[in-house]
């Protein structure tokens, strides 16, 4: 038997289950286990043990697919991402991200902890491996790549400059929540990104 968690109860899971995941499952799994536990208790909860227990998986089926720490927080920021690029994308094409709803949105993905600790995590990683900062530097263009398609699907400007403008505005806020996490950090990040379109708006003759 092994055991996983939900809810933030210990569950057991009978191992033949687990054996009948496909490979997608146990990945997902585990990458959700890992950002749950970043957002619950930061980078010093991501331990193979605590990630493996909370994924309901052996640590040998973590190890197979992420045989380092750094490996397991690059492929979290790489599924945050994606989510978060999906529903913003979904929101988009469906009219539902207007001048008023589309900063609102993106406040609320800058509340996402474990997205936040993910990133501060990666970027004190780099510090010390090459390969990590390599990798964020794609990261970055990735996530700017995204966010250009859902601006251009709001009917705003996908532009480069203006893409990085809202993008760091996004990256301050999500810190800077991350430090206070409060009401008026939340209020402000809003204030904040609402002003940013606006200027975004105003540069691009919208």
């Amino acid at each position: 038997m092994v055991h996983g968690a939900t809810g933030g109860e210990l569950t057991w899971v009978n191992a033949s289950v687990v054996g009948r995941l496909t490979k997608m499952d146990v990945r997902a799994r585990i990458l959700d286990a890992a950002l749950g536990l970043l957002a619950r208790g930061g980078a010093g909860e991501l331990t193979q043990p605590r990630v493996a227990r909370a994924a309901g998986v052996r640590q040998s089926h973590l190890t197979y697919y992420f045989p380092t720490r750094d490996a397991l927080l690059q492929a979290v920021a790489d599924r945050s991402i994606d989510a978060l690029a999906a529903t913003l994308m979904h929101a988009a094409q469906g009219g539902r991200l207007g001048p008023q709803a589309l900063p609102r949105a993106l406040a609320r993905a800058i509340t996402d902890k474990g997205r936040t600790r993910t990133m501060l995590a990666l970027i004190g990683t780099a510090d010390r491996d090459p390969a990590v900062r390599k990798r964020l530097r794609r990261f970055i263009g990735e996530a700017r790549s995204r966010l250009g398609g859902v601006l251009s699907a709001a009917g705003g400007s996908g532009e480069p400059d203006d893409v990085a403008f809202l993008h760091t505005l996004l990256v301050g806020c999500a810190v800077l929540h991350l430090a206070r996490d409060d009401a008026v950090a939340r209020r402000e990040a809003t204030a904040v990104l609402r002003r940013g379109a606006a200027v975004i708006s105003q540069t691009t003759g919208g």
